[in-house]
């Protein structure tokens, strides 16, 4: 009785030593540059401002992300999961990518999407991309990117990961950083 007991500690001890190596790797992940839990879709607009008449005027503000027009419909996106190596290899998984407005809400349009990173806060912007010939959003809106960056981010302290439009390079939603 006493040596399965002894047995069983041991054994609890070194599988939580292995445990908490494995979870502490996971947290210091070096090299990793990036990662991003969730995304946001698109808004066209950013802001409207209305100033009152005669005459009335109206300014709409696009909302353009470090220099990226955005698409010109709203879309939404029900999850992504982004990692970006040192050596500019990346690895997101979208989905539920689909349009939220329009006569074609709640699909697709059979768009193919490619990721860039933008490391800079304030211009000029460095587009870090995957493949633009793009990959195809399944009808449900999913899709994997399994790419390098062109060309390999040298460091990323303000990360913006933008999902992309192979057509028009529009962004149609944006990676939320994981800061752990």
């Amino acid at each position: 009785m006493k040596k399965n007991l002894f047995i069983s500690i041991v054994a609890i001890v070194i599988g939580g030593f292995f445990a908490s190596s494995i979870v502490a790797d996971d947290r210091h992940d070096h090299d990793t540059s990036v990662k991003c839990k969730g995304g946001i879709g698109v808004h066209p607009i950013s802001n409207v401002t209305v100033v009152p008449g005669p005459p009335l005027a109206v300014t709409v503000t696009q909302n353009i992300v470090r220099g990226v027009n955005p698409a010109g419909q709203l879309w939404m996106i029900d999850k992504l999961h982004a990692r970006v190596k040192t050596n500019g290899e990346i690895k997101v998984i979208g989905k539920g990518l689909i349009l939220a407005g329009g006569n074609s809400a709640g699909r697709t349009t059979e768009q193919m999407v490619f990721a860039t990173l933008i490391c800079e806060a304030a211009g000029p912007f460095i587009e870090h991309s995957t493949n633009p010939v793009g990959v195809a959003l399944s009808v449900e809106g999913d899709f994997e990117i399994d790419d390098v960056l062109e060309p390999p981010p040298s460091g990323c302290d303000n990360p913006m990961l933008l999902i992309r439009t192979a057509g028009s390079g529009n962004w149609f939603a944006v990676g939320i950083p994981d800061l752990d």
